[in-house]
């Protein structure tokens, strides 16, 4: 079976990569290969290698600057999942999603339902939500993976950022009214690849009486925090793995939204409920302290 996974040398995709090389032969072309903003090219793309999976890693995901490029924010994010989703239902075949907790409007303290009304604040949630609604509409068979604050070993994120300003400062300042659960992009693509092991998928099998039904999952850790809170314990792990630091996690200073202004307004409670999924796959998501040792663990090898 071939497997087109885009984005693939983003932090999900990257990891989807070596997760998914057992289930067929990955297809991964970067951006000189795929120009993923050309319609045409996609299309082109699509028509020479006919791909019988589709795992769409690929994303607008720069939140601040998507509101100065809504049009290019809306290729990636909503246009492109249309296009990969009518490709999969032309073709009776399944179609893979990522999406976002910046679908919902971040009010109240409950974990949102996948069911809830989407509310995004800003450009990026907007094109995402649209992207979401276009892959549902498209009658295709598809996972929808809404997740949340993803990081990883490599590529740019809040906990290599944190461990860069770690090294150089004794005093932060973070954001603590906002509240998610960090996800390492390992643990997206490891769910991904055992909901895929579960759908006992074969090339041109269309509906291979599925262990996980179509639709929108959360997937995130168990547990919740701020990024205040996350700032903290990465420093915490650290200190505790021996890594020399110029700050302890005393040194993080809790500030509101309000007092680290940005061009996109960012949702306060990005709470993801986990219970469908793991009924679905029959499991227990681990605590999201237990993903950031295992990533931490991964830089500080390297």
């Amino acid at each position: 079976m071939k497997i087109l996974i885009t984005g693939g040398s983003g932090q999900v995709g990257f990891e989807l990569q070596r997760q998914l090389c057992l289930l067929g032969r990955v297809l991964a072309p970067t951006r000189q290969e795929l120009d993923l903003a050309d319609a045409d090219a996609v299309v082109q793309w699509l028509a020479q290698h006919q791909p019988e999976l589709i795992v769409n890693a690929a994303a607008y995901t720069a939140v601040d600057r998507a509101e100065e490029e809504p049009v290019l924010a809306r290729r990636l994010n909503a246009e492109l999942p249309a296009q990969l989703a009518a490709y999969s239902a032309s073709r009776g075949q399944w179609l893979v999603h990522y999406s976002s907790d910046y679908v919902y409007p971040g009010s109240g303290e409950t974990p949102w339902q996948e069911q809830d009304d989407t509310g995004p604040l800003n450009v990026y949630g907007h094109t995402k939500v649209e992207g979401d609604e276009a892959v549902q509409a498209s009658g295709c068979a598809h996972l929808i993976f809404r997740t949340s604050w993803v990081y990883s070993a490599r590529g740019h994120n809040f906990m290599k950022t944190m461990l860069r300003l770690g090294r150089e400062r004794d005093a932060l300042k973070v954001v603590s009214d906002q509240v998610g659960a960090p996800t390492p992009a390992r643990l997206i693509a490891q769910v991904t690849a055992l909901a895929l092991h579960r759908l006992s998928l074969t090339p041109h099998a269309s509906a291979p009486n599925p262990c996980i039904p179509p639709g929108i999952y959360h997937l995130a850790p168990r547990g919740e925090t701020s990024w205040h809170g996350f700032a903290r314990e990465i420093f915490r792990q650290l200190r505790e793995q021996g890594e020399p630091l110029a700050i302890s996690p005393a040194g993080v200073a809790p500030i509101s939204s309000a007092e680290y202004p940005v061009p996109a307004a960012r949702p306060l409670n990005s709470r993801l409920a986990l219970t469908r999924l793991e009924q679905a796959l029959g499991l227990r998501m681990p605590e999201w302290q237990e993903q950031l040792s295992l990533t931490l663990a991964e830089v500080l090898a390297s």
